[in-house]
This record gives C-alpha cells, structure tokens and sequence, in this order.
C-alpha cells in the first residue's frame, strides 16, 4: 500500500513516518508540504494512500483532492474538529485528530486495508454484468455495453442504450475495477470505451475532440491525449 504524507509541519511528518513504520502493508512514497506539490506528486507517483493535512500553506487538503484527477484513499490528519463533516463528504476513510495515537491510526489503516482487498476482489472484466439501480428502475448491464461514464459530484452517470442512471459511485473509485484494456479516463468528467469511439479529431490546444457511438462529443485535454494515443497506438 503506496502512501503520500501531506503535511507542512516537518516534525509532524516524522512522527507519521515513525509511526507508520509499524504498519508493514503501508510503504511511505513520498512527502508533500503544501498543495502544489502535492498534487504534483500524486498525480506523477499515484498513491494508494494519501495522509493529508488540511491547513497548507497555499491552501487546503481540499484544494489538493479538487484537482486530482484520480483520488486515492484519504485519511485526514487534522488539529481541527470543525472539517470532519466536510471531509466525510469527500468519502474520506477516516480523520484523526493531532496529535496522531497510535491506536488511533491502527484502526484507520485496518479500513483502510479491508476496503482495499474488497475493492481488489471487486474489479471487473468485459464479460462482467452490472446491476444498476436508479429510483425505482433497474438494468443488468454488460459492461463492455457502457458507452461512458459522466462525472457527477461524488456520484456518476452511466450511459448505455438510450439511458443514463445515477449510480453511487465516484468516478475515481470506478476507474479503479473497470478494466483497463477497454475504459479509459480522457478528462476529470469523462471515462470512455475505447470501442464507443467513433472518431478522433484534433483540438486547437494540442488535445483531441471524441466522437461517440452515440454522436456525443467529449473533449480530451492535452494531458491525457498523449496516454490515450499511446492506448489506441496512433
């Protein structure tokens, strides 16, 4: 289990990583002390694990998670009880209070390791059915016929056929049990079957505009355009 430790206070690094150490399953990969790195650092090493402050010095533990394009596991590491509603609404694991206990963190990597073996016995092949429920309507939908997924908050819709469900999952958490021979994520708001494409044409700011089966057009942002052409080796 990858970990990021973001936290401004050097001191208080250490005496994570210390008390990490305990934690065979959980290898500290890098070190952020305020927003910036942080997502920098994220986005390049991706975490499984980030171990996130919310007062940095340009900004806030928000701020960090706001811009990731795939967020991992959270926990908070906090000196202030006031964002613990706020952090729960991001689907935070947990938000431990400084100074860090011991036992207290214990138990949030104990979620956080039973929730990562149940997501990993969760992930999904082409030839899976998903059962898919939105009010008091319902579909068992094979997941190679999913156009594409549209972010939505913390929730997405899933377009197939001539329909489009909420489902109560975030897009992040979805991209990690599809598989990724057929789903790719092109921007924060979309994940697309490769095979729903039915063209590629350039964008003025070095990206891509999709076309899909069903005419929509999505935008590729630049960023993801050189990995989505290295997956459709063109």
């Amino acid at each position: 289990m990858k970990a990021l430790i973001v936290e401004d206070s050097r001191l208080a690094r250490l005496e994570l990583i210390e008390l990490l150490k305990h934690h065979a399953f959980v290898e500290v990969i890098g070190e952020a002390s305020n927003v910036t790195d942080a997502v920098e650092m994220a986005s390049s090493l991706r975490p499984d694990l980030l171990l996130l402050d919310i007062n940095l010095p340009d900004g806030t533990g928000f701020d960090v998670l706001k811009q990731l394009s795939s967020v991992p596991q959270v926990i908070f590491t906090t000196a202030y009880d006031e964002f613990a509603i706020k952090a729960f609404e991001v689907n935070a694991l947990d938000y431990l209070m400084k100074p860090i206990h011991p036992e207290r963190l214990a138990k949030a990597l104990d979620k956080l390791d039973r929730s990562a073996e149940k997501e990993k016995s969760e992930s999904l092949s082409e030839d899976s059915k998903v059962f898919v429920k939105d009010g008091q309507k319902c579909w068992l939908v094979k997941i190679k016929e999913i156009r594409y997924f549209m972010s939505s908050g913390n929730h997405a819709q899933v377009f197939f056929d001539n329909v489009k469900p909420f489902i109560y999952q975030s897009l992040s958490k979805l991209e990690e049990k599809l598989p990724s021979q057929l789903f790719f994520r092109v921007s924060r708001q979309f994940i697309v079957n490769l095979n729903e494409i039915k063209s590629i044409d350039p964008w003025d700011n070095g990206g891509f505009v999709l076309t899909m089966t069903d005419e929509r057009e999505i935008e590729v942002s630049r960023r993801y355009a050189s990995i989505l052409r290295s997956a459709l080796s063109i």
